[in-house]
């Protein structure tokens, strides 16, 4: 156990510290343990929470947070999580655009949520990073999503959130479309301001209120 957890907060730090190599070298050493590729995903997405804390801190700069979702996507690409992530055939759940909202770079929670949505039949729009809200309003006439999701890693984001949910209210679009919003520092409050159907901090959780906010059964 001591073992593990030691290697667990090697790859957190390595992250932290933006070292690219180390951490592939580790996650594959721990995947090659048996760790399971979520928990992997989730000590990842820890070693970013990391950097964006220092990022808000003026310790480290946009570059940084650019270094931090490169290593990311390198660890995506690791057989094994590609494998957890295979979506099912002939499986058609419903419509979600999604992005990062203005002002925030992170993606990594995002691409861990659009892949497990994949995986349970859900066609994903991915809209990026620093989304403004009139890009939301845009694509969601355009592509008339049966869910609208908005990412946030840094605190500010509530702010954006908001924003946004307002100008999709403004366009007629809200009425006829559910939203969640995501970001480990959101809360119940959070939600309630920003006028979303709901939240997660969890990319499972995240896809089970997906499920029933369509009266899809979570079970599945």
């Amino acid at each position: 156990m001591k073992k593990s957890t030691a290697l667990s907060e090697l790859i957190i730090n390595s992250v932290e510290q933006l070292d690219e190599k180390k951490a592939m070298e580790l996650s594959k050493t721990a995947l090659k343990n048996g760790l399971d590729p979520l928990a992997l995903l989730d000590l990842i997405k820890e070693g970013v929470i990391r950097v964006g804390k220092r990022y808000e801190n003026q310790q480290y700069f946009i570059a940084d947070l650019i270094m931090a979702g490169v290593i990311f996507k390198d660890i995506l690409e690791l057989k094994e999580i590609k494998q957890q992530f295979s979506s099912p055939k002939n499986v058609k759940a419903g419509k979600l655009l999604i992005g990062t909202v203005a002002g925030d770079l992170h993606d990594i929670g995002k691409n861990i949520f659009i892949g497990m949505m994949k995986a349970n039949g859900f066609e994903t729009i991915d809209l990026g990073v620093d989304v403004k809200k009139e890009d939301f309003v845009k694509y969601a006439i355009e592509i008339k999503p049966d869910i609208i999701g908005m990412s946030g890693v840094l605190t500010f984001t509530v702010v954006p959130m908001k924003e946004t949910v307002e100008a999709l209210t403004k366009a007629g679009i809200r009425k006829n479309t559910k939203i969640i919003i995501g970001g480990s520092h959101l809360t119940e409050e959070n939600c309630a301001e920003i006028g979303a159907d709901c939240f997660a901090t969890d990319a499972s959780d995240g896809v089970e209120l997906c499920k029933k906010m369509l009266g899809m059964d979570v079970r599945k």
